[in-house]
């Protein structure tokens, strides 16, 4: 069994370690934990490891978030692999911070890595894993937050939501989706 595992952020130093990025700190945490490296290939920074029998390959797309989908539907055919095995994390502003949500398909919640894949893929029939980043922001001020830096508090409080985003990551391609929601949708 293979599985695409995507994390969704923006390429570039002014990105790194933003609120909108959370998809990326999540694939590096993964990639980090089993030891292997990232490559430069076709639209996206891509590893792959094996874990108990099971492929993941890791992806962080090097469109930027507004054309991810392109980076999806590119890696889902050349892996020829079904939406199934898709699972796409990325952050989610009506969620409290470091809260993550399982869900098997949904809309795009006005995010727009979101429209991008699922207007390539044609459905919005795959998976994906909301990371909670809040919405401790002013009135007219959610792009400069969503696209603003942890503070040093919110980076501490989010390591242990990271290595649980990074474990649902797992459990999705071992035990499926299903048993993996049953688990992370009711955690406190």
């Amino acid at each position: 069994m293979q599985f695409l595992i995507v994390g969704l952020g923006n390429i570039g130093s002014e990105y790194e370690h933003t609120r909108h990025n959370i998809g990326f700190e999540v694939m590096d945490f993964l990639a980090k934990q089993q030891n292997v490296s990232w490559l430069l290939e076709r639209h996206a920074h891509k590893t792959q490891f094996n874990h108990k029998g099971h492929t993941f390959h890791l992806l962080k797309p090097t469109t930027y978030m507004n054309l991810s989908g392109k980076a999806v539907r590119y890696w889902l055919q050349e892996l020829k692999l079904k939406q199934d095995n898709l699972l796409v994390v990325l952050d989610d502003l009506a969620l409290d911070l470091g809260k993550i949500r399982l869900r098997a398909k949904g809309s795009d919640g006005g995010h727009n890595g979101l429209k991008s894949i699922t207007e390539l893929l044609g459905n919005n029939a795959y998976p994906r894993l909301r990371f909670g980043i809040g919405n401790n922001f002013h009135s007219g001020k959610q792009v400069q937050f969503v696209l603003g830096k942890w503070t040093n508090n919110e980076w501490a409080e989010l390591q242990i939501p990271i290595e649980q985003a990074a474990n649902a990551c797992l459990d999705f391609g071992l035990i499926g989706i299903e048993r993996t929601m049953n688990v992370i949708n009711t955690k406190k």
